[in-house]
């Protein structure tokens, strides 16, 4: 290898998992009443949570060394060995591939949207003060609703950074994130997360009440950081005009979005006994992406760091479907409302395969908590990480929770508002409870 630096990661990340798989075969299958799957798979979140510059490394290596150890120590919930793994990864590709496929098409989705020029309208319609900050906030919100939350933030600080002549206030980008996640948690077609439970069975009618939460949230934290952000930097008119919106793209946009779901409730409603058994949602996206080639170019080039993006996401999928969730304690929403704190450290895509896996929980509680919980630290959420890339002063962990305090306040709040007004209602399971993996031991004859 040329490169002597990813010489030695390659063997770092070797080593440790080499360790890791050595430690957990020597003091498994439990350490002090914790299997030791549910530590690797800590293990590989800290990691994640901690090494920033190396995320794909510390997904894969966490995903490997989880299956090398029931490979050959605990056994797969379908059986034990080469045939036991075959099997739980012939369940479990079509969700794989139907998310690969909706992460790299809604990145085309997302950038059409953005080169529509549709955004340089929204500050016309903005009103003056402080008023002004919370109707953009509220337009980040809308956008979520269907676009990627990453590209909802980026877009929502880019008309910050303008309107603000660059001058916005740490505790304003907080509830720009803050929003893009409220946004995307009762839309099946505007969080990864929620796109994981749609894609899996769950319907969009049990996660649309995320809502009552959302807005409640989006309206606390709103108002107090258009007061923060007036207070720093008055909004600035005379803003560019005349831009022209691209009809086609957004057309694009609407194609893509409409076979999606088309596709999904016809497969779900007529042909729900085959919906496991290939990945239509994502042959309908990219059918779509195709069929537009020749509308407008598409954006090939933002494909390798998609692809990256996706291998990281999907390394810690499929790592969270070999977690042995029977033995968890039966899902609450004491453990939906703890799971949002958790979601502000760790990211919230292998939290929410693990409570998937699981079942029984209301999932638009779980949207809700796993979506807007990841706003409460700059780096609990894909948005957040985004948005720190263009406003540094974002990654001081500090700052974020002393000026963005309003976002923890109102996560708090609408949790507690969903709870009043629509209670606890877990989910019929949406698919079979897996059994107890087998034990990879093999009795002596």
């Amino acid at each position: 290898m040329k490169n002597p630096s990813r010489l030695r990661t390659l063997l770092f990340f070797a080593g440790a998992a080499a360790l890791a798989l050595a430690l957990a075969a020597a003091f498994g299958p439990t350490v002090c009443g914790i299997r030791v799957e549910f530590l690797l798979f800590a293990g590989t979140l800290i990691g994640v949570a901690s090494l920033h510059r190396h995320t794909l490394g510390v997904a894969v290596t966490g995903m490997l060394t989880v299956a090398l150890y029931k490979l050959f120590f605990a056994g797969f919930h379908e059986g034990t060995g080469l045939a036991g793994l075959a099997l739980h990864a012939g369940h479990e590709w079509v969700i794989l591939v139907n998310l690969l496929c909706l992460l790299t098409g809604f990145a085309i989705l997302s950038n059409h949207f953005e080169k529509s020029n549709v955004t340089d309208l929204f500050p016309r319609f903005l009103p003056d003060g402080w008023k002004g900050g919370l109707v953009l906030l509220v337009m980040v919100f809308v956008l979520s609703s269907f676009l990627d939350n990453i590209a909802a933030a980026l877009i929502g600080a880019a008309m910050a950074h303008q309107l603000y002549q660059g001058k916005v206030h740490i505790g304003f980008l907080a509830a720009i994130v803050a929003a893009s996640n409220a946004g995307g948690s009762g839309s099946v077609v505007g969080d990864t997360t929620t796109t994981m439970m749609w894609i899996d069975g769950i319907p969009p009618s049990n996660v649309v009440h995320a809502y009552v939460a959302a807005i409640m949230a989006l309206v606390f934290c709103g108002y107090f950081a258009s007061r923060q952000q007036a207070s720093y930097a008055p909004m600035v008119r005379g803003l560019p005009s005349g831009s022209k919106v691209d009809w086609p793209r957004l057309g694009i946009v609407a194609l893509i979005l409409a076979m999606a779901i088309a596709v999904n409730m016809t497969v779900n409603l007529r042909f729900n006994d085959i919906s496991d058994q290939f990945p239509f949602i994502g042959a309908a996206v990219w059918t779509a992406i195709l069929l537009s080639t020749f509308v407008r170019r598409h954006a090939w080039e933002i494909m390798p760091e998609t692809l990256k993006t996706s291998a990281f996401l999907l390394s810690l999928v499929f790592m969270a479907s070999l977690m042995p969730v029977e033995v968890l304690p039966k899902a609450s929403w004491h453990s939906a409302f703890t799971l949002g704190f958790v979601s502000a450290v760790f990211d919230n895509i292998p939290l929410t395969a693990l409570a998937i896996n699981q079942g029984g929980y209301d999932w638009g509680m779980l949207a809700f908590c796993v979506g807007f919980g990841g706003s409460m630290i700059w780096f609990g959420s894909s948005a957040g990480v985004a948005l720190s890339s263009k406003f540094p002063e974002a990654r001081s962990t500090l700052s974020w929770l002393k000026n963005g305090w309003h976002v923890t306040a109102a996560y708090i709040l609408g949790f507690a508002v969903l709870l009043f007004v629509m209670g606890w209602e877990p989910a019929a399971p949406h698919k079979a409870v897996p059994s107890p993996a087998p034990s990879a031991e093999v009795s002596p004859e």
